[in-house]
């Protein structure tokens, strides 16, 4: 499982799982997260609407957000029901919601109580479980905190921890800003890797092509995760499998990805979806590419009416003009 060397970070309201079945479409290698689903929530809520997924997902990862041991256990364990291949602990995320529940980025000042996390959920469940951490929060010496909490989560048994290589303010920033103001701390994660060299530890944060990921990996992480630049420019994952993790260079058939795509699409319409809850995943496909324009044009305009239906993505598919070269969309 951890020989992963790229993820698509868990996103809210991105990477439900239309945007995941998308993205196994261009990489058969990365490993996928869900989006954070609150243990409460799986609890107490429709497993089926909140955890289910297709089976060619896989690798897939539950991520959950939490800090009751025992709730976060229970909601691991029905996580490996669902046959995720990874849970995964939210300590990293600054919105407003996982403040008012104290957990998120609000554990980073608990570090004993996410070990305790880790500890039950370790004790739920025999797949992988994993911490998603920042490198501190607020007025935090980020040496110490990171620190804290790295030696605390592998001490309860986490088989990996991803760093996203900024501070989160809690107090001052909004959720968006902490996505891009705290300044990157790169240097930082490599340094934890340095003196944990046993341990997994994933960087993440800022990374925006996979030259850039190539480049993380060659300082001695051993696995980066893309977030945004995945799904705004999710064909640049048509060349992960060859270039991470080795397999054969060859060109994208994008004619199959997308027939790939409507027939998802029809399966959902049928089941009482939209269209546009496939499609909006899709927009940013073909960036830099003769005809990217239309292809946005059709699917945000015409995805959205009501009844619209496969033949949709296919029709903006002909607007992509394959073989004419790259050029500015």
């Amino acid at each position: 499982m951890f020989g992963t060397k790229l993820a698509v970070a868990p996103m809210m309201d991105w990477t439900d799982r239309h945007c995941r079945f998308f993205h196994r479409q261009l990489t058969r290698h990365a490993l996928l997260y869900t989006e954070m689903v609150v243990a409460d929530a799986v609890v107490h809520g429709d497993r089926d609407r909140l955890l289910g997924f297709d089976q060619t997902e896989h690798p897939v990862a539950l991520q959950l957000g939490g800090s009751d041991p025992a709730k976060l256990a229970l909601a691991a364990t029905v996580g490996a029901r669902f046959s995720y291949d990874e849970i995964n602990l939210n300590v990293g995320c600054p919105s407003d919601r996982v403040q008012s529940g104290t957990f998120g980025a609000c554990l980073m000042k608990v570090p004993d109580l996410v070990a305790e996390c880790v500890a039950a959920m370790k004790g739920a469940v025999s797949i992988p479980v994993t911490v998603k951490c920042r490198i501190g929060v607020d007025e935090q010496d980020v040496e110490e905190a990171l620190d804290r909490l790295a030696d605390g989560v592998f001490a309860a048994g986490a088989d990996a921890l991803w760093v996203h290589a900024r501070k989160a303010w809690l107090q001052g920033l909004s959720p968006k800003e902490n996505r891009d103001i705290p300044p990157l701390d790169y240097p930082r994660v490599y340094r934890l890797k340095q003196r944990l060299q046993s341990r997994f530890i994933g960087i993440n944060g800022g990374v925006q092509t996979l030259g850039e990921a190539e480049a993380h990996l060659s300082a001695g992480v051993d696995g980066v995760m893309l977030g945004r630049a995945a799904y705004h420019n999710p064909g640049l994952l048509a060349e992960a499998d060859t270039r991470l993790y080795g397999e054969e260079a060859r060109l994208p058939d994008w004619e199959a990805v997308v027939h790939a795509m409507a027939e998802h699409a029809a399966r959902h319409i049928e089941n009482g979806g939209r269209l546009v809850h496939v499609t909006r995943h899709m927009t940013g496909l073909f960036h830099g590419l003769p005809g990217a324009r239309r292809w946005r044009q059709v699917l945000s305009t015409e995805a959205a009416r009501p009844g619209a239906g496969p033949e949709v993505l296919r029709r903006a598919f002909a607007e992509v003009r394959l073989d004419e070269p790259a050029a500015a969309a």
